[in-house]
């Protein structure tokens, strides 16, 4: 694979409750588990809420290039990824994934073609088949 741009993140000072700095970024924050994973309730955020977020935009992007070489105007789009961890079964965890690309401007039969074309051309969706459960589909407004 020919890259075409690469990412750089760094984890310090304690992991899911340290802080990540993102390299050629203004972004630095702090980390915090979930309570529900045992944490305590700090403020900062999670790997699950910045793999939802990367997710999100991502298939947004993929949703918007694949209507584009549809030559379809979308009037408005937005997607929400939630991503999900529980354990699986074997002393680690795994990921789950749920996207809802909501769309105006096409019927629900375009809607729902289009979120799976994106689902196939999305890199996250592409890195994540087959290794986690990903749910997608499409609500028009």
């Amino acid at each position: 694979m020919k890259i075409l741009y690469s990412a750089k993140a760094i984890s310090s000072s304690g992991g899911r409750e340290g802080k990540v700095r993102i390299d050629n970024s203004p972004l630095e924050f702090e980390m915090a588990k979930p309570v529900e994973l045992g944490g305590s309730g700090k403020s900062g955020v999670n790997p699950e809420q910045l793999f939802a977020a990367g997710y999100a935009a991502c298939f947004e992007s993929a949703l918007l290039h694949v209507a584009r070489h549809k030559n379809l105007s979308l009037t408005s789009t937005s997607v929400a990824a939630e991503v999900g961890i529980g354990p699986n079964g074997k002393g680690g965890f795994l990921l789950s994934a749920t996207i809802t690309a909501t769309i105006t401007g096409v019927d629900q039969v375009t809607a729902d073609t289009l979120v799976q074309e994106a689902h196939q051309v999305c890199p996250y969706s592409n890195a994540t088949r087959g290794n986690m459960e990903v749910t997608v589909s499409a609500r028009v407004v």
